[in-house]
């Protein structure tokens, strides 16, 4: 994965759509070549679904952006073919530590369970993450998946029918047409696709702002996630500190209110800033400088019609806590199964419905951990100030008030428990509890995820079951464990308990479905509907 985010790796190319009589129509087109509208290519193109990326643009985006890519991000993309790479490349970290004033009040690992394939954390530039999307979609389609690419072309248009979409789309030798079955915009916060549709955008802007500076240096500092409250060279404010690969390094410095960010972001401005933080002697350049002012906003509705919003442009929070890049992809996950459902006539189209269910209570998670981070990081009295700080004060001492303290509660994996597509529970481990992501275990064979299929995944320990099961159109493929295969006692502890046997029916994005003691055909195949939103709970 080379440092290459000024060469266009997909460039302009005029395609026959471009000189047909009439608009070709596809059943999938993305709107945007970030991480989440590759994601989703990538999602759909290997479940067979035919697709095409849109981005007027033509290459990865310039600056780190989002680094801090979470452990179920990692696990998605091994099953998107590009984990490892990622991994290899990026700092892999677990530690944290939060600081007030000049000293240390605690610090907290993220993942302290082992047997689990990937860490809590990777920090990784975001072009690299673009760069590693990018080459996977091409080697899809040069293993002859129906999937493409085309840049600079900016779509202009957008008119939603009952039955498809219509686009107008803009390219360096004019405009030409395009329908799609489905369309899905993922196209950022400030999402031109949502503008074109009149859809609001509603939520909190808060008056803070934040400067980002990506520095190149040669540092010791540990690989670990660093958070200043009122550090000596930030007086009242607050800063963090990450470690990115090829010796880039974020820092956020917290700026206050009533600045003028044209000025703060000149060089001769940064600079003193960041030499009062690292020291006069530590020689450093400056790679890639923002400001940015938090953020929590929602669209209403994620779908319309056949139109459906992932990502920044459906749902934005502040960068605190690592939530948009990890929650897009995780939009993605969710999304794609069912739509290539829906287009292979297994499920019906209401299915779509559940994704803005499931990733609307998703956002609302996010956005109220983000609202959280933002008033704890930023007091808005003094009364406020004084809480916070008493918090901090105390958890350099007492555990029981390290929960209370927020410099970013990181991003976890939201539950779909109680929502329409989650089925029923017997009972064992909270772990395996049916809406939540199943967890992870070393088995014999290796990583128990990696033993997950792609479709349906009927998860039985030491319990009898047939290899499929059938109900109409749908299928779960039997994946049959036994203690046996459970060197280190994880994959009894996370999803067996006390029982002597289970079953679990596991969706293609790893979410449970549904959990049981034993096999019964009937409650599998009522649960295999539900699941597919084709009978209620």
């Amino acid at each position: 994965m080379g440092k290459s985010f000024h060469t266009p790796l997909y460039p302009y190319a005029r395609h026959p759509d471009q000189d047909a009589s009439a608009p070709v129509r596809h059943p999938v087109i993305v709107i945007g070549a970030g991480p989440v509208g590759l994601a989703c290519a990538i999602d759909l193109a290997q479940r067979g679904v035919p697709v095409v990326v849109l981005d007027d643009n033509d290459k990865v985006s310039e600056g780190s952006r989002a680094i801090c890519f979470s452990k179920r991000t990692l696990e998605i993309c091994d099953r998107l073919g590009l984990g490892d790479p990622l991994v290899d490349k990026g700092v892999v970290w677990n530690t944290g530590k939060v600081f007030f004033g000049d000293r240390k009040v605690y610090d907290f690992n993220l993942l302290p369970e082992e047997g689990h394939k990937r860490p809590a954390f990777i920090n990784l530039q975001q072009y690299y993450l673009e760069q590693g999307l990018v080459a996977r979609l091409m080697a899809l389609s040069a293993e002859g998946a129906e999937v493409s690419i085309r840049g600079r072309n900016r779509v202009t248009s957008v008119t939603s029918h009952a039955d498809h979409v219509a686009l107008s789309v803009e390219t360096p030798e004019g405009a030409y047409p395009l329908e799609a079955d489905w369309l899905i915009a993922c196209d950022g916060a400030s999402s031109p696709t949502r503008t074109m549709m009149n859809l609001e955008f509603d939520g909190r802007v808060f008056e803070d702002n934040f400067l980002i500076a990506d520095v190149t240096m040669q540092a010791d500092f540990p690989t670990e996630r660093w958070f200043w409250f009122d550090p000596p060279f930030n007086r009242g404010q607050s800063a963090l500190l990450h470690k990115q690969p090829d010796g880039v390094w974020r820092i956020d410095l917290q700026l206050g209110r009533g600045i003028d960010k044209a000025e703060e972001k000149r060089p001769e401005n940064v600079i003193p800033r960041l030499k009062a933080m690292l020291g006069p002697d530590v020689p450093f350049e400056l790679e890639w400088v923002s400001i940015y002012t938090f953020q929590c906003r929602r669209m209403e509705r994620f779908r319309h019609g056949r139109v459906v919003f992932a990502g920044d442009s459906a749902h934005q929070v502040s960068p605190f806590g690592a939530r948009g890049a990890n929650s897009g992809i995780q939009d993605a996950d969710n999304l794609c199964w069912k739509l290539a459902m829906v287009l292979d006539g297994a499920a019906p189209e209401t299915l779509i419905d559940s994704y803005e269910a499931e990733r609307g209570f998703a956002a609302d998670e996010n956005i109220w951990h983000s609202t959280r981070s933002t008033d704890f990081i930023t007091p808005k009295s003094e009364t406020s100030r004084i809480f916070r700080d008493a918090v901090l004060d105390l958890s350099e001492r007492h555990a029981f008030a390290r929960p209370l303290v927020n410099s970013g509660r990181l991003s976890v994996v939201s539950s779909y428990a109680g929502i329409a597509l989650t089925g029923p529970d017997e009972g064992g481990p909270v772990a395996g509890q049916p809406g939540r992501v199943c967890p992870d275990a070393p088995l014999t064979s290796g990583p128990l995820l990696d033993r997950l299929f792609s479709g349906f995944t009927l998860l039985t320990i030491d319990a009898d079951a047939p290899d499929q099961v059938t109900d109409g159109a749908l299928s779960a493929a039997r994946l049959a464990l036994s203690v046996s295969d459970d060197p280190t006692g994880a994959l009894a502890e996370r999803l067996l308990g006390d029982a002597p046997s289970a079953v679990y029916l596991i969706r293609p994005d790893q979410h449970i479905a549904a959990r049981f003691a034993v096999f019964d055909d009937a409650k599998v195949r009522a649960a295999l509907r539900q699941a597919t939103g084709q009978e209620a709970a």
